[in-house]
C-alpha cells in the first residue's frame, strides 16, 4: 500500500520536517515503508531555500548568524523520540567545499565568498541559500528505500478532503491526492489593516508616500527619491535590510577610518534619501555576539526546565508570567551570564564559581539577598547583568532637539556594539545561550494553556519583543555601518517611545525622548517590519480558503469574563504535534501546521549546533505524528 504526504512550503522548515520523516519512517511505518511513501514538496520558490533565503535577492544582504552557528541537523545534544542523524553545519559544509570541492560550482561570486568564509563570518543570504539547497539534496538522497520525494515548483491554492483522502489543488499542475498534509509556509503576507489602509488613502490624498509593513526584500524602494526625507517606524531586522538597500544598494560605500576597521566612513553616491528612524525602544536590536564562550556551555536548563514547567502545569491554576514565571526565566538567563563570567573571566570576580553557584541557587531572583551576593562577588557593575538596559537601552536619555540627541544615541549604540564584539564581554553570549533554553521552556508552558489570559495577551508579546531585541540582532558590521550613516547625517534617531501622525499635509513624528521638541516632518513614512500575523487577512490562498470554510481557526485569547483580549492572528494547532485545529475546536487527524503562522512559537527554522534546539525537537514531534497518521502506520499499530 502506497501512502502520500504533502508538505506545503519547501523552505528550511519544510526541509527540516522532510529530514525527520526520513529518519523515523523505517521505525513507524509497517515493513519499514511498506510498499512506498510519496512525499510532495510544494513551493513557488526554490526548494530548500524557500522565499526568505532564495538566491534571487541582493548580494548585499547577509545572515544575522555566523557560519559556525547554523545547522539543519540533529546532533547528540538533541533530546527527541526520533533517531539522531548528524549532518554538516554551514561551517562544516563550507570547509569541506574549500578543502575538497570546487567553490566555483556555486558561481564566481559565491565561489569567491565561500573561499573567504571563516567560522565567525556572517555569510550572505545567497550563500546560505546554496547551503540550504545542498542540505535538501542530501536529505532527499538519504531517504530510506521506498520513500520518493517529488518537488512541485508552484503554489498550493486549495485543500479539500474526500473521506480520509486530502486533495491539494495547485496553481500549476493537477491536484495531488494524499493522506496527510503539513502546512509549513513560514511567514505569511497579509492584507493591510484597516488603520494601514486608511493611512494609504490619506497619504494618496495629500500626495505623500506611505509604505505599509512588508518583507523588505520584496518592497519597491525606488519610490523613495534621492534626497527625500522618510520617517521610518521600526528598528529591527527589516530596518537593517532597508538601510542596506537604500544606501549600499544605491551605490554608496563604507571605508575604514582606522587600521582595525572599527570605525567606518560613509561615501555617498548621491542617490541617498534621508531617514529619521524610531521605535518603542529607539535603538536597533543588540548586535549578535562575535566571540565564543570561554567557560564552556552553561549547564541548562537549571532553574526553568521540565521540572519547573511540570510543577506550574500540575498546579492547575492560571499562571502570571511577570509575577511567577519571569523570576525563573531571569534567574536562568543570569545563570548563563554568570557561568561565563566566573569560568571565563575568573580574574574579575571575588568568589570561586562553586561557592557562588551554590549560594545563587538557593536565592530568589531580584531579592535583596541575591543583589547582595552579586554585588559582593562581582565588583564591576558592567559585569553584572542589567535586564533594564537590555530591554530599554535609551532609559535616561533625553534631549531638547533632534540634533542634540544624535551623539547621545550613537554613544549608547557604540557601547553596546563594543560589548558584543569585545571578548572581554563574553557573558553576553552566556545569557544568549540561556535565552534559547528559556524560549523552549516557556513555549511548552504556553502550549499547555497554563498562562493566564492576560499574560498570554500582553506579557508573552513583551517577552517575544525582548527576545528578538537581545537574541535576533544584526551582525556587528551592520551596526558600524548604521553609526557611519548617522555621523554622515543620512540617518537620524528619534529616540524611544516614537509617535507618528498626519497633520498640516505632512507626516509628523516625535518621541518620549524628545518630549517638548518640535516634531520632525516628512513626505514619506515607512513601516519597517513584517506585517502582523493575521490568519483572517492572509494572502495565502490555501490558508484563506481554510479560514473561510472554518477548517482552520485563529487562536483568540479570551479573558475569564468572555472578553476577547487579543486576536493573535495565528492559526490554532495542537501544541504537542502541530495538528490543525478547526474553528469549532476539533483537531484534524491528517492536517498539520508548523512555523511562525501557527500559535506554537519555535525560534527559527535552523539553529546553532549543540543546543538541543527547540526547532529540531518540534520538527521531530510533528514528523512522527504525521507518520503515525498514515494508514500503514495505523495498520502496523493495530497488528502489534
Amino acid at each position: 500500500m502506497t501512502s502520500a504526504i504533502a508538505i506545503v512550503g519547501a523552505g528550511p522548515r519544510g526541509a527540516g520536517i522532510l529530514e525527520r520523516l526520513g529518519a523515523s519512517a523505517p521505525e513507524l511505518l509497517s515493513g519499514g515503508v511498506g510498499t512506498g511513501l510519496d512525499v510532495h514538496l510544494i513551493d513557488p520558490y526554490p526548494a530548500g531555500a524557500g522565499r526568505i533565503w532564495r538566491h534571487d535577492q541582493s548580494p548585499l544582504l547577509a545572515m544575522n548568524s555566523m557560519a559556525a552557528d547554523v545547522t539543519m541537523y540533529t546532533d547528540d545534544s538533541v533530546v527527541c523520540e526520533g533517531p539522531i542523524r548528524p549532518g554538516p553545519s554551514f561551517w562544516d559544509w563550507a570547509q569541506e567545499l574549500q578543502a575538497h570541492g570546487d567553490p566555483d560550482q556555486l558561481g564566481p561570486e559565491l565561489g569567491a565568498e565561500l573561499r573567504a568564509v571563516t567560522a565567525s563570518t556572517f555569510p550572505s543570504r545567497r550563500l546560505q541559500s546554496a547551503y540550504l539547497g545542498w542540505v535538501l539534496d542530501e536529505v532527499i538522497a538519504g531517504m530510506p528505500p521506498g520513500v520518493r520525494v517529488h518537488v512541485h515548483r508552484t503554489r498550493a491554492v486549495g485543500l479539500a478532503e474526500d473521506g480520509p483522502t486530502q486533495t491539494v489543488f495547485l496553481e500549476d499542475g493537477p491536484p495531488l491526492r494524499v493522506d496527510t498534509v503539513v502546512l509549513a509556509s513560514g511567514h505569511l503576507d497579509a492584507t493591510p489593516t484597516a488603520e494601514e489602509l486608511a493611512l494609504v488613502d490619506r497619504a494618496a490624498e495629500l500626495g505623500l508616500l506611505y509604505l505599509p509593513p512588508e518583507q523588505t526584500t520584496d518592497t519597491d524602494l525606488s519610490v523613495i527619491r534621492p534626497g527625500q526625507t522618510a520617517i521610518v517606524r521600526g528598528m529591527g531586522l527589516a530596518f537593517i535590510d532597508l538601510v542596506v538597500l537604500l544606501f549600499e544598494g544605491r551605490g554608496g560605500r563604507f571605508e575604514p577610518v582606522d587600521a582595525d576597521g572599527d570605525t567606518l566612513r560613509y561615501v555617498p553616491s548621491g542617490a541617498e534619501p534621508h531617514l529619521v528612524v524610531g521605535s518603542p525602544r529607539g535603538a536597533p536590536y543588540h548586535s549578535k555576539p562575535h566571540y565564543e564562550l570561554r567557560g564552556g556551555r552553561p549547564p541548562l536548563p537549571r532553574f526553568f526546565g521540565p521540572a519547573e514547567v511540570d510543577r506550574l502545569i500540575a498546579a492547575g491554576e492560571p499562571v502570571e508570567l511577570r509575577a511567577q514565571v519571569w523570576p525563573l526565566m531571569a534567574k536562568e538567563i543570569a545563570w548563563g551570564w554568570y557561568h561565563e563570567l566566573f569560568l571565563g573571566h575568573p580574574d574579575r570576580v571575588r568568589l570561586h564559581w562553586d561557592e557562588f553557584a551554590a549560594r545563587y541557587s538557593e536565592l530568589g531572583w531580584d531579592t535583596p539577598a541575591m543583589a547582595e551576593l552579586i554585588t559582593a562577588a562581582v565588583p564591576d557593575t558592567l559585569d553584572r547583568i542589567d535586564f533594564t538596559a537590555l530591554d530599554r537601552p535609551l532609559d535616561g536619555v533625553h534631549a531638547p532637539d533632534l540634533a542634540a540627541l544624535q551623539p547621545l544615541v550613537r554613544e549608547r549604540i557604540a557601547e553596546d556594539l563594543r560589548q558584543h564584539v569585545d571578548p572581554a564581554h563574553t557573558p553576553h553570549l552566556g545569557a544568549f545561550v540561556a535565552m534559547l533554553s528559556v524560549y523552549g521552556s516557556l513555549g511548552r508552558l504556553i502550549g499547555a494553556g497554563t498562562l493566564s489570559a492576560r499574560s498570554q495577551a500582553f506579557d508573552v508579546r513583551w517577552w517575544q519583543s525582548f527576545f528578538n531585541a537581545v537574541a535576533s540582532g544584526p551582525p556587528g558590521f551592520r551596526v558600524r555601518q548604521l553609526l557611519a550613516l548617522s555621523r554622515a547625517g543620512f540617518v537620524e534617531f528619534l529616540g524611544a517611545g516614537m509617535w507618528v501622525d498626519v497633520a498640516d499635509g505632512t507626516f509628523r513624528a516625535g518621541s518620549a525622548t524628545l518630549e517638548g521638541a518640535p516634531p520632525v516632518t516628512a513626505t514619506a513614512l515607512v513601516d519597517a517590519r513584517l506585517p502582523d500575523a493575521s490568519a483572517a487577512r492572509t494572502e495565502d490562498p490555501l490558508l484563506a480558503s481554510l479560514m473561510r470554510s472554518g477548517a482552520a481557526g485563529e487562536a483568540v485569547i479570551v479573558d475569564d469574563d468572555g472578553t476577547v483580549l487579543r486576536n493573535t492572528g495565528l492559526i490554532r494547532v495542537r501544541p504537542s504535534d502541530g495538528a490543525l485545529v478547526d474553528a469549532s475546536g476539533t483537531v484534524h487527524p491528517r492536517r498539520f501546521a508548523v512555523g511562525p503562522h501557527t500559535a506554537v512559537k519555535v525560534a527559527g527554522a535552523f539553529t546553532r549546533p549543540g543546543m538541543n534546539a527547540q526547532s529540531l525537537r518540534y520538527n521531530d514531534a510533528v514528523a512522527r505524528a504525521v507518520l503515525r497518521s498514515l494508514p500503514v502506520a495505523r495498520e502496523s499499530a493495530s497488528a502489534a
